[in-house]
């Protein structure tokens, strides 16, 4: 396979594993390397520099894409609109935009004519899952290079990968001494590794990047209104914003208050269990004032059918399969029952949660006549006797017969 493989286009963040990866595929292959960047919102801090990183550990060229208008409108935003959250709790933030990254390394490689497209997540792991099903979907034809697959591969620690990285001169962030792996974009931060590997031990308060500690939370409330047209958000406090200024200035809001911070034990899709702790401000926020406003929005069935769709479709974003037609046909759904969820929501961020205070719709379900406790000519209660014997009718037989 050496031999085929002539240019290759490798996943490269300037972190630990894709800054040793580089020069090693080099060595391994003796073949050009294309450092691809997808700027999906990991912040200025991560890309700084990048370029001349990547060519300085051996790459042909690096090309910087800037992803985050889509990110936010066209991926975060559609699985909001689905309500997909992984196991009651995580939402997403790696594992939508691994798919992402993926398209845009197989959009590179056919720009410069590459055979090849080259990953570094682990073997362990989700994210070579979610990597390899977008390549086999969109260019089947390309060479997929996994390097921590690769029974040559000797960096299979990240001590040994910080010390190769340290003979190849490479300049790295990471210490042997607090090793966390975090994976950062515009909807979350992610933190696995180190101290956390231990379900025992408390997430500590420096763990915390996006968001203070719990105890740091202030004590006062700050609210904000979030605007959706069609299930999707548009606006903050009556001003439209674009997807990416939306998540942003969410997440300023959120981490202040300590919103948003997950600590889970999770069930990988290789039958893993794996603990990490997560951040997501700006994202629990959307997702609590979607949840309000559908509720006001939905019919019943609608509403609860929604919900078992939310459950797939959590399930397929997390195992990598957002190229594939179910999904495809899952979005068709889900667009079809956010019609009319147009409104605005009013959260409260308090102390590390996001809670509604308040709601309202020109499409409104809710009549105020019909909840009252008040008996109005909407309602006749006397009409419940009929239903409910009805209704009852199978386990009031069930019940005679059992005696």
């Amino acid at each position: 396979m050496s031999k085929q493989v002539k240019k290759v286009v490798l996943a490269y963040s300037g972190g630990l594993d894709t800054s040793v990866i580089l020069p090693w595929l080099k060595d391994k292959y003796g073949c050009e390397v294309i450092a691809y960047v997808a700027d999906v919102g990991q912040g200025a801090g991560e890309l700084e520099g990048i370029e001349e990183k990547a060519l300085a550990s051996g790459a042909s060229r690096c090309v910087v894409d800037d992803l985050r208008k889509e990110f936010a409108e066209d991926w975060c935003f559609k699985m909001l609109a689905a309500g997909a959250i992984y196991e009651d709790v995580y939402m997403l933030g790696t594992s939508i935009a691994r798919p992402l990254i993926a398209r845009g390394q197989v959009d590179c490689a056919k720009k410069y004519h590459a055979d090849a497209v080259a990953h570094g997540a682990t073997g362990k792991g989700n994210d070579q899952v979610r990597f390899e099903l977008t390549f086999m979907a969109l260019a089947p034809k390309l060479t997929i290079i996994a390097p921590w697959k690769d029974p040559s591969f000797e960096l299979t620690s990240r001590e040994a990968a910080i010390d190769y990285a340290k003979a190849k001169g490479i300049p790295i962030a990471q210490s042997k001494k607090k090793i966390y792996s975090r994976d950062r974009n515009l909807w979350h931060i992610s933190h696995e590794g180190a101290d956390l590997e231990d379900p025992r031990n408390e997430p500590k308060d420096d763990l915390w990047v996006m968001s203070v500690p719990l105890s740091k939370a202030p004590n006062t409330p700050a609210y904000v209104r979030v605007d959706f047209k069609a299930g999707l958000p548009v606006g903050l406090d009556g001003v439209k914003l674009s997807g990416e200024k939306i998540v942003e200035k969410l997440n300023a809001l959120g981490g202040k208050h300590a919103v948003g911070q997950v600590d889970l034990v999770e069930n990988r899709l290789v039958g893993i269990k794996s603990r990490g702790a997560y951040e997501t401000p700006g994202g629990t926020i959307l997702h609590e004032a979607h949840r309000a406003l559908q509720s006001i929005t939905l019919d019943r069935d609608t509403l609860h059918y929604k919900q078992q769709i939310g459950l797939k479709y959590a399930e397929m974003v997390y195992n990598g399969q957002w190229f594939c037609p179910l999904r495809e046909a899952l979005d068709a759904f889900v667009a079809r029952t956010q019609k009319n969820v147009t409104g605005s929501v009013r959260i409260k961020c308090f102390k590390g949660r996001a809670t509604a205070a308040g709601v309202e719709s020109p499409k409104s379900l809710y009549s105020d006549k019909l909840a009252s406790f008040t008996m109005g000519q909407e309602y006749t209660p006397s009409d419940a006797t009929g239903f409910i014997k009805l209704f009852g009718l199978q386990m009031r037989g069930r019940g005679k017969s059992s005696r």
